[in-house]
């Protein structure tokens, strides 16, 4: 039978992968860095078995990846641990999946594109997440639009993050703001604030320009030349002062009470704007439910080699598959 390996799943965001790994009874192994403790704890309290090693030891490596076909990359930052389980998922057979937030992983994906597709091996970042919620909302919202030309898309967090996040995007924080212009990535302007309805009784809101992963995967599955990505922050998300203090994420009350939307605008040709929203339930949770649920598709045969984005594996209507996540044409 077809195994998944989730790797990092003692991190907040993989330990809600992993329990819903396993209420969808899912064949699958936890993996964890060298000497973890967490991940053994999990690995009983689930009743499966567990694999340590170290991204950098392409040998101990391939030795848990014997029996393995999928990968869920959970483990954090990325643009340490990405490309390395890339290559090994390459070398092994193994098709890639993450939950990264980074570009790194996109641009590596990018790089590593054709041997992939040499392999076999699907590789696919952002298998949940933004990349998931804007990729496919964008996707429905141009199915009927003739000749588009440019993408507004902006996504409204709230709640509490994870330790996690908190870090690694303190971490990856830049005053260079870059978006999608005819086709290329170029920088773009940091106060180019627009207004955008998330349809959630705020009205419109100022949106601020975002560097996403979206700007790579959006750009992948439609063409469209021109994008440019966008966030909306409802209440004090990113956290203040020491942020190797805060606790490893949110509670499921405060994520329950913290739902996310995503709003887009998509331009044609002729100048004619076709608005969509989508409104979901609170991000962290929907990474955890979507990022299993790609992995239980790629488990039964659902892939396409190289560099792939879910809304072109999956289809576009796969985010309404999440959490009674809800895409509305304005």
């Amino acid at each position: 039978m077809p195994k998944l390996l989730i790797y990092g799943a003692s991190g907040y965001t993989g330990l809600i992968a992993a329990h819903h790994a396993s209420s969808l009874g899912l064949s699958f192994i936890l993996g964890g860095r060298s000497g973890s403790t967490k991940v053994a704890a999990l690995a009983q309290e689930l009743s499966v078995e567990y694999r340590l090693f170290d991204v950098m030891q392409p040998g101990p490596i391939d030795t848990a990846f014997e029996g393995i076909s999928v990968l869920l990359n959970c483990a954090g930052p990325f643009n340490l641990t990405a490309e390395p389980l890339m290559a090994a998922c390459i070398r092994n057979g193994v098709h890639y999946l993450d939950i990264a937030a980074e570009l790194d992983s996109y641009l590596f994906a990018e790089k590593l594109d054709l041997e992939a597709r040499k392999a076999g091996v699907m590789l696919m970042p952002g298998c949940g997440g933004s990349v998931v919620m804007l990729g496919c909302l964008a996707g429905k919202a141009i199915e009927n639009v003739k000749d588009p030309v440019g993408i507004d898309i902006s996504l409204c967090v709230s709640g509490p993050m994870s330790r996690g996040s908190a870090i690694s995007a303190s971490r990856n924080m830049s005053s260079e703001v870059m978006q999608r212009e005819n086709g290329e990535l170029v920088t773009g302007e940091p106060g180019a604030i627009i207004q955008l309805d998330f349809d959630n009784g705020a009205g419109s809101v100022d949106n601020y320009p975002l560097t996403l992963p979206d700007l790579i995967t959006i750009w992948k599955a439609t063409k469209v030349r021109n994008i440019r990505t966008f966030v909306h922050v409802a209440g004090g998300v990113f956290p203040t002062g020491h942020l190797d203090a805060l606790p490893d994420g949110p509670t499921q009350e405060e994520r329950e009470a913290a739902p996310y939307h995503a709003a887009v605008k998509v331009t044609a040709q002729d100048g004619t704007v076709t608005a969509a929203v989508l409104h979901t339930v609170n991000g962290y949770t929907f990474t955890g439910l979507a990022s299993t649920e790609a992995a239980r598709k790629v488990l039964v045969g659902v892939f396409e080699p190289g560099f792939q984005t879910p809304a072109v594996v999956f289809g576009n209507d796969f985010v309404q598959t999440i959490g009674q996540s809800q895409v509305k044409i304005l």
